[in-house]
């Protein structure tokens, strides 16, 4: 099957670009971007040794989740906050976070469950006006905006390379995104720990494995190139 043979080409390039940063390729999480995929389709991936799945899409992660079965659920798309309800007790991690509003309304609703939902702080750190994310500037207010709530942490950061071919635009733009998640890593905040650093996608993944990123969202290199819906 194309995905699995897919699946083992990514795997064996993460190797090779962990290998290169001196790091461990066991400590990089392959996390499927699975906009568009059929249930079926994400079993198999999972069947196959993906374990993290991605949705962008409240209503689609939604219906999935009781289709795919021994996945771990991430939410990696813009989230609005009247949608925070339908995936605060699915999604293990929540990826794209970048306001206070945002974070206070996941209080809310993980409060009502009982639970520590998990978030990545997005930043836009391309400054592209296109992209959303919080600019490096604001990261630490919301951080210490989230030291008053008890059912979140901030467990990383998280963003999207810059649109372009330009290999040293987008190895800066992760660069700079490591050392705020090493600076914020060695801060003393209750409610953070720096354990996730979710950077890189199909075209650029393996340059955000050589500049620290331990997640990597991986979608058309996966699944190949989709319609979208």
């Amino acid at each position: 099957m194309q995905i699995l043979d897919n699946l083992e080409k990514i795997q064996n390039e993460i190797s090779v670009a962990a290998k290169r940063a001196g790091r461990d390729a066991k400590d990089i999480i392959l996390l499927g971007a699975t906009k568009t995929v059929d249930p079926e389709i994400i079993q198999k991936a999972v069947d196959g040794g993906l374990s993290y799945i991605g949705e962008n899409r409240v209503q689609e992660l939604c219906d999935k989740y009781d289709k795919v079965h021994r996945a771990h659920w991430h939410f990696i798309g813009h989230l609005q906050t009247n949608k925070v309800k339908y995936i605060i007790d699915k999604a293990e991690l929540i990826h794209a976070v970048d306001s206070a509003h945002l974070l206070d309304e996941i209080e809310k609703q993980a409060k009502k469950h009982n639970l520590v939902s998990r978030v990545l702080i997005e930043v836009n750190a391309s400054g592209e006006e296109s992209k959303f994310g919080t600019g490096f500037d604001a990261v630490l207010p919301l951080i210490e905006a989230n030291e008053k709530n008890t059912n979140v942490q901030i467990a990383g950061l998280m963003t999207i390379g810059p649109h372009t071919d330009n290999t040293d635009e987008i190895r800066t733009a992760f660069r700079n995104m490591n050392a705020l998640y090493e600076k914020i890593g060695v801060s003393s905040y209750h409610n953070t720990k720096m354990q996730y650093l979710s950077m890189g996608m199909s075209g650029d993944y393996t340059v955000a494995i050589e500049e620290g990123a331990n997640i990597v969202r991986i979608g058309s290199a996966i699944f190949g190139h989709r319609k979208w819906r």
